[in-house]
């Protein structure tokens, strides 16, 4: 019996992406071979590259004037890549610090330019994103960069900055597809598959054209995203099978009516987890109402000492991976796509029962 998963990435798929992956796992579409065994410039995997491209351009609306590549490295790795590909013969960018991977990103900025901090809400424990009206940004920078949804603290944006004339830059590895977004408004969009998308091992890069002629001449061939474009992001052997996998995920996506109708079961499955936690008095979430993630929902006892009780009760209940990042303890859901709403369901009633016991 599958388990209800709940892990923050590597995430659980669809269940009917994971039977036609299996189906296929020996001969696709009768080549008389796996994916996994296919040369990524024959014409099996060129076609599906083709049509994974084409599905995640129709999923969110992509302009004929932007670039999507499929690298690899993560959205760690890409956090060098940034500003390697982005600064051009400018030496500051600025970083808005909403958490963990925002922090994660100045860290590794700051190794090839001046990183400036223009807002950050540490001071309130990383529990809402600053208003623009706080802002302090640098007219001069080569990008302004936000992550739209911090992964291990549960806050999401749901608005997008206004940066004038400096490119706006985001990482959205752990929200993206799961609502419609006006691309145009981005420079760059970048992120990790691992959440929404696919298996680990896979990097989407939405870049616009005119930002292509700014890398640093010592940016690494397989990283330059001006050279991964002219290639098709094949100037070396691409992460075939996650790009395979990923445009199941996408095929799957469209069936279920695109972005506007999966944002419609998202909002659901939180709503019901968050109105779970609202009316508890055992359980709660520190976050600002106004910037709770859809993906990922921390939550907390008010008793800790009940934690491993908590989760080992929810293990044999079938729902898995609900430990709470180390760096700010307690659990966490991550509801992607993928979780339908029947294990939300499943959790709710598990914490209800749980709250009962122990009233």
């Amino acid at each position: 019996m599958r388990v209800f998963n709940f892990s923050a990435g590597p995430a659980a798929l669809p269940e009917t992406v994971l039977q036609r992956a299996a189906e296929e796992m020996l001969d696709w579409h009768g080549s008389g071979m796996g994916v996994m065994e296919m040369s990524h410039r024959g014409p099996e995997f060129t076609s599906i590259a083709e049509k994974a491209e084409a599905d995640f351009r129709t999923l969110l609306g992509v302009p004929d004037n932007y670039r999507v590549l499929f690298l690899q490295g993560g959205a760690l790795a890409m956090n060098a890549l940034i500003p390697m590909n982005l600064l051009g013969t400018k030496t500051s960018a600025d970083y808005v610090n909403t958490g963990e991977w925002s922090k994660k990103s100045i860290e590794e900025a700051r190794k090839y330019c001046r990183a400036n901090v223009i807002a950050s809400s540490e001071d309130r424990k990383f529990t809402y994103v600053p208003p623009q009206s706080a802002w302090t940004p640098d007219p001069d920078a080569a990008y302004l960069h936000i992550c739209t949804n911090e992964t291990i603290g549960g806050v999401e944006y749901f608005w997008v900055p206004e940066s004038g004339d400096v490119p706006l830059v985001a990482d959205m590895s752990s929200h993206i597809l799961s609502r419609p977004i006006d691309v145009s408004k981005y420079g760059v969009i970048y992120g990790g598959a691992q959440k929404n998308i696919g298996p680990a091992g896979l990097t989407f890069v939405i870049v616009r054209d005119d930002l292509l002629e700014r890398a640093l001449p010592v940016t690494p061939s397989v990283f330059h995203w001006k050279a991964q474009a002219a290639a098709g992001s094949m100037l070396n052997t691409p992460p075939t099978y996650s790009i395979y996998i990923a445009g199941l995920v996408f095929e799957w996506l469209l069936a279920q009516g695109g972005l506007a109708a999966v944002e419609r079961s998202n909002v659901a499955k939180a709503t019901l987890l968050y109105d779970c936690l609202d009316t508890s008095e055992l359980f709660f979430n520190p976050i600002d109402k106004a910037c709770r993630s859809r993906m990922n929902v921390p939550f907390f006892l008010r008793d800790e000492s009940l934690n491993d009780a908590f989760l080992q009760g929810a293990q044999a209940n079938g729902l898995v991976q609900l430990k709470g990042h180390r760096v700010v303890g307690g659990m966490r859901a991550s509801i992607y796509n993928a979780m339908p709403v029947e294990g939300v369901q499943a959790l709710v009633d598990y914490m209800k029962e749980f709250e009962r016991s122990r009233g």
